[in-house]
């Protein structure tokens, strides 16, 4: 198990950026990758970007891609996600999440993002 506490969530304006933060605390297992997940109302939770600890190797949903970096250092228990180039469509309660290799997914309580003018 692990405690993750999301925060940097806001009001964004379009082509604004945020930076939201995740610090991860009594976590039980090793970590294998961290990341960061979406949902917007009445949608289904999206996957958004993660960085594997091994090799730094970061992944992007490609409606982020090149807007979006996330970063982190898995000493610090820490994970970040830089966005720019906001759009109302990056509107979604954003969620930290952390693995094991090979398990399941634990998640933040998420944290509010609304990109409006």
């Amino acid at each position: 198990q692990v405690h993750l506490v999301e925060s940097g969530g806001g009001l964004g304006q379009p082509g604004g950026s945020l930076r939201l933060s995740c610090a991860a605390s009594g976590r039980t297992f090793s970590s294998y990758t961290m990341g960061w997940f979406r949902q917007a109302p009445g949608q289904e939770r999206e996957f958004v970007a993660r960085i594997s600890w091994g090799g730094g190797s970061t992944y992007y949903a490609d409606s982020v891609k090149g807007r979006f970096a996330i970063s982190g250092d898995n000493a610090k228990n820490t994970v970040y996600l830089q966005m720019n180039r906001l759009t109302p469509e990056d509107t979604a309660v954003y969620y930290c999440a952390d693995r094991g290799r090979g398990s399941s997914w634990y998640w933040g309580q998420g944290t509010q993002v609304t990109v409006s003018s």
